[in-house]
């Protein structure tokens, strides 16, 4: 089991160099010059160098990936120039409302994907089988960001029952953690409905069955347990991308995440904001898809025996 952690977090590390990598190229290669967002376009162009040279965009762009190399590794990614505070300290601010919103969303998911999976699992072909298969199916096509706009639609503008934007109350989150939390819960009930269903057919279902069993035990005591080895390793990977999607809708619904900040810093080329909020997504992701190799480990034995090989 060690080695395998070890053989992970390597392939860890080397995506988040990859993932530190590509931001650096992509926010350098975008239109637009930071030094001239930064001082508008009455500036002069002594002004526009002098800040550019504070910057360190003067400089090579080799010189300047080595030096943001080394920042990255003491986790100092420079201070923000709109906000004059260092970009982590003003990324980790904001980061908890992100969390609160993905941590809600995926709650969701998983009571009502499992709940939907199951129901459609244990009788496949019948009716609500085919209806929950074709209600999951829909769900997984609609754009996140239009279900927002109609959510707010009809529950802000038309039955008035819930805050169109903001947060910090049980009420703002409401919205927001439905509306991510819609594609993810037809992903987990889909995968959660094909394990089900392809466990049912087990030989150790069929002697549980012979012990006199009910069929509800059956389920919940062997079925639904041996159907989530795929599910974890869902959901961890899901997490890690509610994270990253949660930026569309908390900026549908101007939820104080990380959403809108990094909409603001990518239009206004503050590159340490960007890089900041970036390889914290990044991390997030890595860890939470290692946490989910572990659990799979923990509940299939033939993970650990790969593991030990």
């Amino acid at each position: 089991m060690t080695y395998f952690i070890a053989r992970r977090l390597a392939i860890g590390l080397l995506t988040i160099w990859g993932v530190v990598t590509a931001v650096f190229i992509v926010v350098r290669l975008a239109p637009g010059d930071q030094a001239t967002v930064a001082l508008g376009p009455d500036a002069s162009a002594e002004e526009i160098e002098t800040l550019r040279a504070a910057l360190g965009l003067d400089r090579p762009l080799v010189l300047q990936y080595l030096s943001y190399l080394g920042d990255v590794v003491r986790f100092d990614f420079g201070e923000s120039y709109r906000f004059g505070r260092p970009a982590m300290d003003q990324v980790l601010e904001r980061f908890p409302a992100t969390v609160e919103l993905t941590l809600a969303a995926t709650v969701i998911a998983i009571i009502a994907g499992l709940i939907l999976g199951v129901l459609a699992g244990k009788k496949p072909g019948s009716v609500l089988d085919r209806a929950v298969s074709t209600f999951t199916l829909g769900l997984q096509a609609l754009p996140p960001f239009w279900v927002g706009i109609m959510f707010i639609l009809i529950f802000a503008l038309q039955l008035q029952v819930l805050p169109s934007a903001g947060g910090g109350s049980l009420s703002n989150l409401v919205l927001p953690a439905v509306t991510l939390s819609i594609p993810f819960t037809a992903l987990v009930a889909r995968m959660t409905r094909s394990g089900v269903v392809e466990t049912m057919s087990e030989a150790f279902v069929q002697t549980a069955r012979s012990k006199g069993l009910t069929e509800t035990q059956v389920l919940t005591g062997h079925v639904v347990k041996n159907s989530l080895i795929p599910v974890v390793t869902v959901v961890g990977l899901q997490v890690g991308t509610l994270l990253g999607g949660a930026v569309i809708i908390e900026t549908v619904f101007a939820w104080p995440g990380l959403g809108s900040l990094l909409v603001s810093a990518v239009g206004n080329r503050d590159y340490a904001v960007v890089q900041a909020a970036t390889v914290l997504i990044a991390l997030c992701v890595i860890v939470l898809n290692l946490a989910a190799d572990i659990v799979n480990a923990k509940l299939d034995p033939r993970i650990r025996l790969e593991a030990r090989r």
